[in-house]
């Protein structure tokens, strides 16, 4: 049954739609993993010596347990945003005599074998190989080891459970940040408390029972989740929801468009998916105190250029890169009706760039850090209007994934998944402006770069009714693959 539910899936990739593009993401997504993975086979070989070169006075497996929380840690926060549960397109098959328990099995049984489950073989097991070759007892290492890969896999079953909840990821993101304030600002060694349990599964090794038990009941929560609402009306129906209204007659005043972006605002106040991206969105506000903070990138005027850029460039990364997908469950509605192709896409513009003035607004306090920092800022919000918000609307012609606005179960769902595509466009939009700054810095100054990179958003400005015209007609053009591809996650 194993290998018909592979063929099946097999046959749904090489007939999509998108089957030639979807192998180029392919092989870039494999050229990746292989770059990944043999940085992480390089640090599991090193390991033991960097250790054991930077704090001498201490065993190299105790430093590696005291530290290995924040693996885990930011491990589960990756897998939030990036690890999908692999799916099928389980409909079909409720109807038919295959029993939910192997559906279910099979889907669960996928996960094991994700990328974010394999990254840490490639550090752990050189790891182990240099324990056991500079004499640690096998029977220790190898049950460590086990015990590793237990609770790697009890984070991949959790995050199917948590995936679906916002509260979990906030309280991830809290324990990470008051871990590393309590060791930074040496007011508790969180890591020797830590590093205490793991030191217990190496040097008892009997104690591997527990991760191993843990893994085993994660599997069968979600086993059990899963099970009970395996059922046809429920993979089809929609939960039933009382709605809102709000006054947006303020809206009024962009005439013809004003439907479009009302359209857009509602779906973002009331669906979750939106709500999402809004507030992740708002994070990119403190992106510069990463960089601003720190003297060593007053001299890497590209690095801040960089940051500047992100400043208020939240919003259209997020939302604007999947135009138009968040109109996917009722595009094929859209495109039956009397619409100006060019309404559409003018009124995400216009939503867009609202964004931006907002976030250059709100950017305000860095002013803090020198006129210099803010005239960056400035010239990367025009930037952003004049050129990346064109750039964006166009890369969203080649983004045909279609996105679930309040999907209620993401392990039955891969809309909600990342699309590479999506980071192949953003290339151009973010190496663009730092060259715009770099090379006039590079001959006549930072004040020159600045003034360069703020007209070039000018200079798009006055070419934006030629740029949404060429946008127009390659949404035109694929108009129709669109709709079958926004039309195949049914």
């Amino acid at each position: 049954m194993v290998k018909k539910f592979l063929s099946l899936q097999w046959k749904e990739f090489v007939r999509s739609s998108a089957f030639q593009k979807g192998i180029a993401i392919k092989i870039l997504l494999v050229l990746a993993a292989l770059y990944f993975g043999g940085c992480a086979l390089v640090l599991g070989i090193g390991l033991f010596f960097i250790v054991k070169k930077t704090v001498p006075d201490i065993d190299p497996i105790i430093v590696v347990n005291n530290f290995i929380i924040y693996w885990f840690l930011i491990d589960l926060l990756f897998r939030y945003f990036m690890q999908q549960m692999p799916v099928m397109n389980i409909k079909p098959l409720m109807i038919i005599p295959i029993k939910k328990k192997t559906i279910i099995h099979f889907l669960l049984g996928k996960t094991t074998v994700s990328f974010f489950n394999i990254l840490p073989l490639f550090i752990f097991i050189p790891f182990s190989i240099v324990l056991l070759f500079n004499g640690y007892s096998a029977l220790n290492v190898i049950l460590w080891f086990i015990s590793i890969v237990a609770i790697t896999q009890a984070l991949n079953f959790l995050n199917i459970l948590v995936n679906k909840s916002n509260t979990v990821f906030y309280i991830t993101v809290a324990l990470l940040a008051a871990f590393v304030a309590l060791e930074y600002f040496q007011i508790y060694a969180i890591s020797e408390f830590f590093g205490m349990l793991f030191n217990g599964l190496y040097n008892h090794p009997y104690l591997a029972i527990i991760p191993i038990a843990l893994a085993c009941s994660l599997y069968y929560l979600n086993y059990n989740y899963l099970y009970k609402r395996f059922y046809l009306d429920g993979a089809i129906s929609k939960e039933v929801k009382e709605v809102k209204t709000s006054d947006l007659s303020w809206l009024d005043r962009f005439g013809t468009l004003a439907t479009f972006l009302k359209n857009d605002v509602r779906m973002i106040w009331r669906n979750k998916r939106p709500k999402q991206v809004l507030f992740m969105s708002c994070m990119f506000l403190f992106y510069g105190l990463i960089f601003f903070t720190q003297d060593v990138y007053r001299e890497m005027p590209a690095m801040l250029a960089f940051a500047s850029l992100f400043i208020t460039a939240g919003f259209l990364f997020s939302f604007g890169q999947m135009v138009p997908s968040w109109d996917s469950e009722y595009y094929k509605m859209m495109m039956s009706q009397n619409i100006p192709y060019r309404q559409y896409l003018e009124s995400k513009w216009y939503l867009m760039v609202l964004a931006v003035l907002v976030s250059f607004i709100l950017s305000t306090p860095y002013i803090y850090f020198g006129w210099d920092i803010f005239g960056m800022i400035a010239a990367g919000a025009s930037f952003n209007i004049g050129i990346n918000s064109f750039v964006t609307l166009f890369g969203g012609a080649l983004n045909r994934v279609p996105v679930e606005l309040n999907a209620k179960a993401k392990a039955f769902s891969n809309t909600q998944g990342f699309n590479p595509t999506q980071l192949l466009i953003a290339l151009p939009k973010m190496l663009l402006p730092v060259l715009l700054l770099y090379i006039p810095y590079f001959f006549f100054g930072l004040t020159t770069g600045i003034i360069c990179l703020g007209v070039s958003g000018i200079i798009g400005l006055l070419f934006r009714n030629f740029f949404l015209n060429k946008i127009e007609q390659v949404y035109q053009k694929g108009k129709y693959k669109t709709i079958a591809a926004f039309g195949e996650k049914k």
